[in-house]
């Protein structure tokens, strides 16, 4: 009696060693992705900056150890910056030879085109203090150099316009510095703050002052704009001739009396809407307003398209 309790005991034993090693979780394994030998990554490398480099014929005095060290932090952002860099690149072919004849028109030196590059990578965009368009203009400052900002037009977001207000904002600060790269740093720290910052530190020029970390990065921004732009396969970027966008050809309809239908208005001259606004971005609502002796010059695509 006693041999047969025991072997039964021995059964139910090892049959809950079973059901316990059945429902044991087994172990979970990890599968690890395979990844590409490491030849196959791009490898991203360091680089000499170039022996000498000027801004507005001004040289950059790239001996000293920190003015060296800020222009390289730009250049290899910049350089690595790569979907970044390459639209500016394409935009500035679009771009630039319009700037390029206003600043002439002007006497402003032709590297402050780079500086509209590093505000806005040449697009219509707004930051969050409110500076609008390719120069990026506060509401204020914008009014201060004659552009017109109202609830149906803002010129800000005009290109060709905004680069003439700019144009004079530069001359103004460079009556007061008589320096086109202390100019450059005020477009960033305003006329004033540099001003203060000049007299405060007792120095007379951008690379012996310091200054707030945007303003002390401003004109490195630009000068590493420059010289990438000037010279794209020295820096990895190889963009096709193809892929540059072009200027669009304009004809422009003189207006002198309020619209109250753009949409309506922009079928009649043969395109949409979305055309309309794409080729005349400071038309900021559906209808424009002319008061007085006014007159509008709206740009319209050459081929109707």
């Amino acid at each position: 009696m006693q041999s047969r309790l025991q072997w039964a005991a021995i059964a139910v034993l090892t049959i809950v060693v079973v059901i316990i090693l059945v429902k044991k979780p087994k172990e979970r394994i990890i599968e690890y992705p395979i990844l590409p030998p490491i030849s196959d990554f791009e490898n991203a490398t360091s680089f000499d900056l170039p022996d000498s480099l000027t801004f507005a014929g001004e040289p950059v005095p790239l001996e000293i150890p920190d003015v060296y060290e800020r222009l390289d932090r730009e250049m290899h952002i910049n350089t690595y910056w790569h979907t970044n860099t390459i639209f500016l690149i394409k935009r500035s072919n679009r771009w630039m030879p319009e700037i390029s004849k206003i600043l002439a028109e002007y006497g402003v030196p032709d590297d402050f085109k780079y500086l509209a590059a590093i505000e806005s990578n040449f697009l219509n965009d707004t930051s969050g203090k409110g500076a609008v368009g390719f120069w990026q203009f506060l509401r204020t400052s914008g009014r201060e150099f004659g552009l017109e900002i109202d609830r149906d037009v803002d010129e800000r977001y005009d290109p060709i316009k905004s680069t003439h207000a700019a144009c004079k904002y530069l001359l103004k600060a460079y009556d007061k510095f008589g320096n086109w790269t202390l100019v450059a740093a005020s477009y960033n720290r305003g006329r004033a703050g540099i001003g203060r910052a000049l007299e405060r530190q007792k120095v007379d020029n951008y690379y012996d002052l310091l200054l707030n970390e945007e303003t002390s990065r401003y004109v490195f921004r630009i000068i590493a704009a420059k010289e990438i732009i000037s010279n794209p396969k020295k820096y990895g970027f190889e963009v096709d001739s193809r892929h540059r966008y072009e200027q669009e050809p304009m004809k422009y309809v003189e207006v002198d009396q309020s619209i109250d239908d753009l949409v309506s208005w922009s079928q009649e001259q043969g395109i949409n809407y979305k055309l309309l606004k794409r080729y005349n971005p400071w038309l900021r609502s559906d209808k424009l307003s002319v008061s007085g002796s006014k007159i509008y010059e709206i740009a319209i695509p050459a081929n109707g398209s």
